[in-house]
């Protein structure tokens, strides 16, 4: 008797594929989730900047509204300025202390952390607490508490125990004490972010260099440290020092709160404010400034990164 065969039909599955969203409503949550931002950068940053640049070519007192075209007047004015200019010197002074000592600060507290068994979170939070503190805050601290200018301020009670007299730190500048307490603050205030940058970069230095190192006979100590650490950390220390040097030209709240409204010690940003601000109340001034200022920036830090070598294709390798 012929046997018949059945043929088995694969059962086909039935699960359901994601669906695409249509690209008109991807577009749509694009901008639903970036027009508020992109509207609020082109009204506070990119507005007042164009704003400012058109401001610096005409004569404006007392109004934000340009009266007279003066041309190349306002910055003329603005570069003969010896207040301006010597808020110039100023910040090269800032500058030339601020950067290197950030640099080295931030460096050995990430090497140390780094080394760290454990705890390692808490002292990574410790160090990078004050960074959320205020500047308006911690200059306050610095002036009336740590270095205040009387017997009760912290730094005077630990020299009297050593029967030194009592400093006016911020009162003169002669000697210029007020250095320290401005250069403390700010190594305060920002070494714990710079020391975030660098831990990052230490733990991505791949552990065979070092077991190569040691093979060959290199000492944990300096020469590791020398021919394979820093070396490592090229790119993260080029952007390190970029952002100090921009940061040390932005320098405003220490200098404005410590110092008050002495005429010594200003750096370019609170010299603008009270060519802007001040008696005068010259907007046009202050604009050309600002745009000296801007471009001053970006020739220096286009200098860094070259004489750095920063985002060069050996670098990126």
């Amino acid at each position: 008797m012929p046997t018949t065969t059945t043929r088995a039909v694969p059962a086909h599955t039935t699960e359901a594929r994601p669906r695409r969203r249509p690209r008109g409503s991807r577009t749509l949550t694009f901008w639903l989730f970036t027009g508020p931002f992109l509207i609020g950068l082109a009204v506070f940053v990119y507005i007042p900047i164009g704003w400012s640049l058109y401001l610096s070519f005409f004569e404006a007192r007392f109004t934000v509204t340009p009266s007279e075209f003066v041309g190349l007047g306002n910055y003329r004015e603005i570069l003969s300025d010896s207040g301006f200019m010597g808020s110039l010197g100023t910040f090269t002074v800032f500058a030339a202390f601020i950067v290197p000592t950030t640099w080295a600060l931030s460096l050995g507290l990430a090497l140390l952390v780094n080394r760290l068994r454990f705890m390692r979170a808490f002292y990574r939070s410790v160090f990078f607490l004050p960074t959320a503190c205020s500047y308006v805050a911690a200059s306050l601290i610095w002036k009336m508490s740590l270095f205040n200018g009387v017997r009760f301020g912290l730094a005077n009670t630990v020299l009297g125990l050593f029967g030194v007299d009592d400093t006016a730190w911020l009162a003169s500048p002669d000697p210029p004490w007020y250095w320290l307490v401005v250069i403390t603050a700010r190594l305060w205030l920002q070494s714990g972010f710079y020391m975030i940058l660098f831990l990052a970069a230490l733990q991505n230095i791949p552990r065979e260099l070092y077991e190569a190192a040691a093979i060959d006979g290199a000492g944990p100590g300096w020469q590791t440290f020398r021919h394979i650490t820093l070396p490592q950390l090229r790119a993260t220390s080029s952007a390190v020092i970029l952002l100090l040097l921009v940061a040390a030209y932005q320098a405003f709240d220490e200098f404005f709160n410590l110092l008050s409204k002495t005429t010594w010690g200003r750096p370019p940003l609170v010299e603008l404010y009270y060519t802007a601000l001040g008696q005068d109340q010259n907007y046009g001034k202050g604009s050309a400034g600002a745009v000296v200022l801007t471009v001053l920036i970006c020739a220096v830090t286009l200098f860094q990164g070259r004489i750095m070598g920063f985002g060069s294709r050996e670098e990126s390798k």
